[in-house]
């Protein structure tokens, strides 16, 4: 099996499960996961775009088993397949047809009659593949899908296609034709938008005198947004290694792609060592026709369950990019995180999501957020905090005593317990929400978390002084 990009952009989705259902199928037969890097548009591709390819493979885990292959350094072979199909007549030289003049060729690029016009090479002139039902013994060209069935297409609906382009570099039809021959491919896994190249593809191998006996073809249903419309670049968030840099793991990732098309004969969605448990279930015949949804929220909620399987040191270590980035990562202590990290772990759905958790254990002080503190300072919030303030002077200063004596004192005072720790939470973290807040209290320490409570109580003086 071979996975075959074109380094003209980052890598999609779609072609990121391209490549995990082939290498999925490679590996469940014992076959070989090969790589080709398709760069023979010059205009579009750059060496750059193919270390992006490389790295976001490699952050999947999706190894390969020989070296990748450069399609542009095979353009000689291309080029001496163009000839070949000159020589024997499978091929002629064609002058475009100008858009504007194309009514007199049944509004087609280029005027059928070029085949017996004998042309040669010439300013704007590209090489065509002569389809000829009559060459091939057959009015139809066909295969058998691993995943469709059978599919077949009139001769006379397939146009002479371009082999060679009007600038001499051979098209995308003769170069896959030509190198899936030469690295003796067996099974070729790629998307539905390709199925109107196939035919044309096989035409040509038969031309060539490779044929396609032995040759499997399964082309994967299209992944789609909620809307049901296929993703887009200009439209949906589909960059693979966007989805590194915000956060999800690879193996989460590798696990939701999977669910695209396919699923576990046993219903189990999540498996936490996905590379190594999904290929002895695998089959590429189990894949369904019917387009793919892809959904961002069950992909939160699996990468969630992937954080949650982490050891909590794994956790930390895999955090630890993502701490590093914050603007107060010279702040940053791992020791102190390591005291929540347990905590955080369970409460986030992505590693980007872990520094705005803990970001007030390393500030000088909380960035408060406005819309928690107009929520948690209503009312008698003022006085509440007041009274926390006076208790953590002298109260035993560990999660359990903290929590058991703020609780008292909320009942003391008739006021609901969520309401009673909001302000206190606001003071100590500037937000409503994060990690648990007793054991955030211990980690600060005494002093800090009274000086904290102090600044929030100066601030709600000053704004109760100030009026509405």
């Amino acid at each position: 099996m071979r996975f075959a990009p074109a380094p003209t952009g980052y890598l999609h989705l779609g072609s990121a499960r391209t490549a995990l259902f082939n290498f999925l199928a490679a590996r469940s037969v014992g076959g070989v996961f090969l790589l080709r890097v398709e760069d023979t548009d010059l205009e579009r591709s750059r060496p750059e775009l193919v270390d992006v390819v490389y790295a976001a493979l490699e952050w999947l885990g999706l190894d390969w088993d020989e070296a990748p292959v450069r399609q542009s350094a095979r353009l000689e072979a291309h080029q001496e397949a163009v000839e070949d199909l000159l020589a024997r007549g499978l091929a002629y030289w064609s002058d475009p047809v100008p858009e504007g003049d194309r009514e007199r060729t049944g509004g087609r690029a280029y005027d059928p009659a070029d085949r017996d016009r004998g042309l040669g090479p010439g300013a704007g002139r590209a090489v065509r593949f002569r389809v000829d039902p009559g060459a091939f013994g057959a009015a139809s060209v066909g295969w058998d899908d691993q995943i469709r069935g059978r599919i077949d297409f009139e001769l006379a609906n397939i146009e002479d296609f371009v082999v060679r382009r009007a600038d001499g570099s051979p098209t995308f039809f003769v170069a896959n034709a030509v190198d899936d021959a030469h690295m003796r491919i067996t099974d070729v896994i790629r998307g539905e938008d390709l199925i109107n190249v196939t035919p044309k593809y096989l035409l040509l191998r038969s031309a060539l005198g490779v044929g396609s006996d032995g040759l499997r073809f399964a082309h994967l249903p299209l992944i789609v947004n909620e809307q049901r419309k296929k993703l887009s670049k200009r439209r949906d968030d589909v960059s693979l290694l966007d989805y590194r840099d915000r956060g999800y793991l690879s193996e989460a990732m590798v696990n939701y792609l999977a669910l695209l098309g396919w699923g576990p004969p046993d219903g189990e969605e999540v498996r936490f060592d996905p590379l190594a448990e999904f290929p002895p279930m695998f089959r590429i015949t189990d894949v369904g026709e019917s387009p793919a949804g892809f959904d961002v929220r069950k992909l939160r909620h699996v990468n969630a369950e992937h954080i949650r399987h982490l050891g909590v040191a794994h956790f930390a270590e895999r955090s630890r990019p993502f701490l590093a980035a914050a603007p107060w990562a010279d702040r940053f202590r791992d020791e102190t995180f390591a005291l929540v990290a347990a905590e955080v772990q369970t409460r986030v759905e992505t590693l980007a999501e872990v520094p705005p958790y803990v970001d007030f254990l390393f500030l000088e002080d909380p960035e408060i957020d406005q819309a928690s503190w107009d929520a948690a300072f209503a009312g008698d919030a003022r006085a509440w905090l007041a009274a926390v303030a006076e208790g953590f002077q002298t109260w035993s200063w560990t999660a359990a005593e903290l929590h058991a004596r703020t609780m008292g004192l909320a009942e003391e005072l008739g006021v609901s317990r969520k309401k009673f720790q909001a302000p206190l939470r606001v003071a100590v973290t500037g937000r409503r929400v994060g990690p648990p807040l007793f054991e955030s209290l211990e980690v600060l320490g005494r002093d800090e978390s009274l000086r904290r409570v102090a600044a929030a109580l100066d601030r709600a003086a000053e704004s109760e002084a100030a009026g509405p």
